[in-house]
């Protein structure tokens, strides 16, 4: 199958309000082109450098979303144009993307990774991190940043009631969220998790945005 049925395949199969992000990590700029021209607009990668390189190259109306470990001396290579970062997994990570952004004079919205797998190896705060984070009084001067949402990676099993679970909790905790009062930087509009192998119970769950590589352009290059 080609990219633009695998992409009219998935638009199709998404619920209106769900945005398919296509993962275009490792893949070469004329296959993002193909992506591109069949209407796809959302692309997201998880290597600032690399994601730097392709924003120099490709369309400028592309929709860079920034969903791999970001560290923070990588920041300022995406700060003047990343259109949404999924990753943040840090209040030092938070305070770096502020000051970025301050300098090339942007508000960049970010979501806050949870921490919903059972695998020690994925990032993400807790429950009670994001609670202490909203409240705390370094967090309220960040006025470069805004907090659009929450994301969340589950568990890379087989066992679909385990991921079920884990996206079900994330949802109650983003619309727990939401009856709160929180700082006026923060609105909880986005839920981004779901991914090829699991978009679709995350879908059912709540997802707001799906974040599908493979599945689009084949194996990663």
């Amino acid at each position: 199958m080609s990219i633009e049925n695998n992409i009219a395949k998935y638009r199709e199969a998404l619920p209106a309000g769900c945005l398919l992000i296509a993962v275009s990590k490792t893949q070469p700029e004329a296959l993002i082109l193909e992506a591109y021209e069949a209407g796809q607009r959302a692309f997201g990668e998880n290597k600032a450098q690399e994601l730097q390189k392709k924003y120099d190259v490709l369309p400028k109306d592309i929709e860079w979303h920034m969903i791999g470990h970001l560290q923070t001396n990588k920041v300022k290579y995406i700060a003047p144009f990343v259109h949404l970062i999924h990753s943040v997994d840090s209040l030092k990570l938070l305070v770096e993307i502020n000051k970025q952004a301050q300098k090339v004079n942007r508000i960049i919205p970010c979501l806050l990774q949870l921490h919903i797998a059972t695998e020690e190896t994925k990032f993400g705060f807790s429950e009670e991190e994001v609670l202490t984070l909203l409240n705390s009084y370094e967090f309220k001067t960040l006025n470069n940043i805004s907090i659009a949402g929450l994301m969340g990676m589950a568990t890379f099993t087989d066992d679909q009631l385990k991921i079920r679970q884990e996206f079900r909790s994330l949802r109650a905790f983003f619309k727990k969220l939401k009856n709160e009062q929180l700082p006026s930087t923060v609105s909880m509009k986005e839920l981004s998790m779901g991914m090829s192998g699991d978009y679709a119970i995350a879908v059912e769950e709540g997802s707001t945005m799906v974040r599908i590589g493979t599945a689009i352009f084949g194996a990663r290059h």
